[in-house]
């Protein structure tokens, strides 16, 4: 995972560098309080073309039932936000932590909800043994990081959110409709790195 690490750590750590204004963040619309700490693992794989691991969530779930999701969730006591990703995603999809190098943490997004979730990125090797936890995951797929980062392939919508109208990013790939706060997180990093040429000459590595 040498080059690839290598690539990621540095655009990401570039792109960290200075405060961006503009991004995706749903503040505006969470209930009064402190929010509630989460975090969500952002996870790349190893690939000549780097794809992007992302699950689908039950039907049966009280909350965001269906919707695509990365793998995360509420801090524990004791917990940091690296910490929580990796529990969360070895919960969820079985992966265990030592298979993630995990490269950073990333904008904090603030949901409608009242969750303020910490995005961790994380490089993982292809083609690991993947096993979902039924009662948080219904499937997971990987789609192409180019794909998902670029511009072109995102549409804004408008929709109703506890009496707000508000705006929401949409990304479709294969069928996978990919929106909300997990699109924006997205959106975010995307506009924080330099991604268009991540995947070039891995394939001869």
């Amino acid at each position: 995972m040498g080059l690839l690490l290598d690539r990621l750590t540095r655009i990401f750590e570039e792109g960290h560098g200075d405060e961006l204004p503009g991004l995706r963040n749903d503040a505006a619309f969470a209930p009064p309080g402190r929010p509630r700490p989460a975090a969500v693992l952002i996870g790349v794989t190893d690939r000549p073309e780097p794809g992007l691991l992302l699950t689908h969530r039950p039907m049966e779930m009280r909350q965001h039932a269906g919707q695509v999701a990365f793998p995360g969730g509420k801090l524990d006591d004791g917990e940091d936000a690296v910490a929580a990703a990796l529990r969360e995603t070895h919960e969820e999809l079985g992966i265990v932590p030592a298979e993630i190098s995990v490269i950073g943490t990333s904008d904090l997004f603030v949901t409608g909800s009242g969750y303020e979730i910490t995005p961790v990125l994380g490089l993982m090797r292809p083609d690991l043994p993947i096993t979902p936890n039924p009662e948080e995951v219904s499937g997971w797929f990987e789609a192409p990081l180019r794909y998902v980062f670029d511009p072109a392939n995102r549409v804004r919508k408008r929709g109703e959110f506890r009496g707000h109208t508000r705006e929401f990013t949409e990304i479709v790939w294969e069928g996978h409709r990919i929106w909300g706060v997990t699109a924006a997180i997205i959106e975010n990093l995307s506009n924080r790195m330099a991604w268009e040429g991540l995947g070039e000459g891995l394939a001869d590595d």
